[in-house]
């Protein structure tokens, strides 16, 4: 794999992280303002920032996933978004403040373990 095909795969992979993180942050917000002053909470998240910028971060991430494809094969590109989903944990424990437990830590590393072994075996 090329240098600048790793780094659009690396782009891809943390702007869908990113994406989901601002969707996240939006529908709490949406469902809380919903809760505490009534109305629809897709209308809410509809006219939330963090959910509008948050879809627009996604849908640049799926250009970025389909650039990828064209140029890395599947077997190798699709192993990268276990890194997503430790950034969405570790986006999740840090910025959300969610808890998270021993447990998810735990698979978090073993998901980053065969991330390392998937890419190993590429190498040879």
């Amino acid at each position: 794999m090329t240098v600048p095909s790793l780094l659009l795969l690396l782009f891809a992979v943390f702007s869908s992280a990113g994406g989901q993180i601002m969707l996240k942050h939006g529908m709490k917000g949406a469902a809380a303002a919903a809760g505490e002053h009534g109305g629809s909470v897709a209308l809410r998240a509809a006219t939330s920032p963090w959910v509008v910028v948050g879809l627009v971060v996604f849908a640049v991430s799926a250009l970025a996933w389909m650039s990828t494809l064209a140029k890395v094969p599947l077997s190798i590109a699709y192993p990268f978004n276990a890194l997503g989903y430790l950034l969405i944990v570790l986006a999740g424990a840090t910025v959300l403040h969610e808890r998270t437990s021993m447990w998810t830590w735990g698979g978090s590393a073993l998901v980053v373990v065969g991330l390392a072994t998937v890419m190993a075996g590429q190498q040879r």
